[in-house]
């Protein structure tokens, strides 16, 4: 065990944990979605209790808001800036991670990440990146989606008839990792070690992880950063048709182009907004239609629902369920003054289920004619750029499993993963039938 590791995992998320789980006790609502398995696992009820103070409830370590309306506008205001994990230590805490060192690589909420900066860099990145992961590249990529799709699915009917197959495993990873994986060019031999790495880095995203977490998290972070970096040699010396080469090559107007620390946490931004929430957002789908057989049908007898049934699960139960905003300057929301340095928590699912702008939001309904309006991928100018490429592997993901397997079904309790931010599952047994239909 690294002293050094250690020490940094006591002052960036032991310090945190320690004060997370003292105001959970103390009865604050948001720390204790933060620590207690049992709001992870359904924390709507506890979205609803904290609906109760607007626009503004005290938060674990912030103010928090389930309000549609109060999230928005932090989500687009120029009078708030991104969060940084090592901004809301104590001082002493950032003397201590001064001398002791932070993470050689960045990860997804580390500058020079887009989600950690703001503008001009982040500008100058989301121009560049935008460049090449283009609406017409995603569009592009549907029909290979649906091969990938098809293939997987082939897999699944081939294995034991009768017996359950774990379809998150089998079918809601693979598809999305291994469209992602031709996105930045990585060789199919891969994908199981991308899968690996990848869960372990999505834990970063969390605050207070134990230490087991932050151990798997840091080695993972790392060996993503190190294998992206010879990969960008490889593309400089043998570029290919993938958008990872077309970025590596890319230069600005003013002859600028990213650098090496730069083009790393953009392929892990784009690994994550192009895999870890499409997997949930299939999961999570699956999980949705199996419990409301109606919708299913409906889905059924008219496939051109699909994509506003993408958006309605991206509501009702999303796979990103929080993000945070630091206050740039001292300003106000709905007339309660917010200081220069306080950040506010959004709470993505609760302002997914805020009856102001959702007619009966607790309800899971295909046809919800607003559907879209939900914030699942943040607003403003950090809108995730994998949401194009999101919804669209999840009409297709989706689509093609229920039209293969009508008579798929639950197998046993689906798990949800462990993760705060992100809402998942890991697991998902489902029986796929005998009789399922060959396309």
């Amino acid at each position: 065990m690294s002293a050094r590791l250690m020490a940094r995992w006591s002052v960036t998320h032991g310090l945190i944990r320690l004060a997370l789980n003292r105001s959970a006790r103390q009865g604050n609502l948001d720390a204790r979605l933060m620590v207690d398995p049992a709001c992870q696992a359904d924390p709507f009820p506890h979205y609803e209790r904290l609906r109760e103070r607007y626009p503004l409830a005290k938060g674990g370590m912030s103010w928090a808001s389930v309000h549609h309306d109060v999230c928005t506008e932090v989500l687009r205001s120029d009078d708030f800036g991104v969060v940084r994990p090592d901004q809301e230590l104590p001082a002493s805490a950032r003397a201590v991670l001064k001398v002791i060192g932070t993470r050689t690589s960045a990860g997804v909420i580390d500058p020079p990440s887009m989600l950690a900066v703001d503008p001009p860099d982040h500008t100058r990145y989301r121009k560049l990146v935008s460049r090449v992961f283009t609406a017409r590249a995603v569009a592009a990529l549907r029909e290979r989606t649906a091969v990938v799709a098809d293939e997987l699915l082939d897999q699944l009917a081939g294995g034991e008839r009768g017996e359950p197959v774990d379809l998150v495993a089998g079918y809601a990873s693979l598809l999305p990792v291994t469209v992602i994986s031709e996105i930045l060019g990585v060789p199919v031999s891969m994908r199981d070690q991308f899968l690996h790495w990848g869960d372990g880095a999505a834990a970063s995203l969390d605050l207070g992880l134990p230490w087991s977490r932050f151990q798997r998290s840091e080695a993972d972070l790392d060996a993503l950063h190190e294998w992206f970096l010879g990969h960008f040699a490889r593309l400089r010396a043998n570029p290919g048709q993938d958008i990872l080469s077309q970025l590596v090559a890319l230069v600005d107007e003013d002859g600028g182009r990213l650098s090496e620390p730069e083009l790393s946490a953009t392929a892990l931004l784009l690994l994550g907004a192009g895999f870890e929430t499409t997997v949930n957002l299939i999961g999570n789908g699956v999980a949705q239609l199996f419990a409301h057989p109606d919708q299913r049908a409906a889905l059924a007898d008219d496939p051109s629902l699909w994509p506003n049934a993408v958006e309605e699960v991206l509501r009702f139960d999303s796979p990103v369920q929080r993000t945070a905003r630091r206050a740039k300057r001292d300003t106000e929301l709905h007339g309660v003054p917010v200081q220069a340095g306080q950040v506010v928590v959004t709470l993505l699912g609760g302002a997914n289920r805020d009856p102001r702008t959702f007619e009966r939001p607790d309800r899971f309904d295909i046809h919800r004619a607003n559907a879209r309006e939900h914030v699942a991928f943040s607003s403003g100018i950090h809108y995730c750029l994998g949401a194009a490429l999101a919804k669209m592997e999840a009409e297709v993901a989706l689509g093609r499993l229920f039209e293969r397997f009508p008579q798929l079904t639950p197998a046993g309790p689906a798990h949800r993963r462990p993760t705060r931010v992100l809402r998942g599952y890991d697991a998902m047994p489902v029986l796929t039938d005998a009789r399922a239909v060959a396309h």
